[in-house]
């Protein structure tokens, strides 16, 4: 996974919900039943398989618009829309009141999750503009499995693959090579942090800015 990949949450039905920053770590969670058969004069019963329970995935993402200065809403809004009945999708039927929000699926590079329904979404807000817009939001996804997949979890994982991104709030005072010598030890490692996310001119970037902070390959992330 290349780290200026950048994620997203695929929308059934074609729409997709771009993560303005990779997650630092997501969850993923997967439990089955057993039922026991007691058999007086034994110390164990034997089990037996009932089934599985849906898997869970829980993300914690951040949307930051300080940048353009557009409400960030545009993008927390898509993830309520994602949680809403959508009457184009198979099996709506009005007249029998059957309706459902879509199905996503979480992509970042080569790794695909299950096929999910957004079970629970929480949306801080913290931080607006002087008129009162909302310019940064932190967003608690839970998700759970909407269908049986064979490929539960994350899809090809190599061990070329770099572990998830840390993110920086850029301070007054703050520059790229600061930040490469604080993370990495080394300042001449700016152009990593500024390739992840995308900085054409270090010189501009605006305090209060949410920086990815890749991990190197082979590093301790000290």
């Amino acid at each position: 996974m290349a780290p200026n990949q950048k994620a997203y949450l695929e929308v059934e039905g074609g729409k997709t919900i771009n993560c303005l920053f990779n997650p630092a770590e997501f969850s993923m969670s997967k439990s089955n039943q057993w039922e026991a058969d007691q058999v007086p004069g034994r110390s164990a019963p034997d089990l037996f398989f009932t089934g599985g329970a849906a898997g869970t995935m829980s993300l914690n993402l951040v949307f930051d618009t300080t940048g353009t200065g557009q409400a960030v809403t545009a993008h927390t809004g898509k993830l309520l829309d994602a949680m809403k009945v959508d009457p184009d999708l198979p099996g709506h039927d009005t007249t029998r009141n059957r309706g459902r929000p879509p199905w996503v699926k979480f992509h970042w590079g080569d790794l695909h999750s299950f096929k999910a329904v957004i079970e629970n979404l929480d949306l801080t807000f913290t931080y607006f503009s002087s008129g009162g817009t909302p310019l940064r939001a932190k967003a608690s996804i839970a998700l759970k499995q909407y269908e049986e997949d064979a490929k539960w979890g994350p899809q090809n994982p190599t061990s070329g693959t770099p572990q998830p991104h840390r993110l920086h709030q850029f301070q007054l005072g703050d520059s790229l090579d600061r930040l490469a010598a604080r993370y990495y030890g080394d300042s001449t490692d700016w152009r990593l942090i500024a390739q992840a996310n995308g900085v054409v001119d270090p010189r501009a970037i605006e305090p209060g800015t949410m920086l990815v902070i890749p991990k190197r390959l082979g590093a301790d992330g000290a």
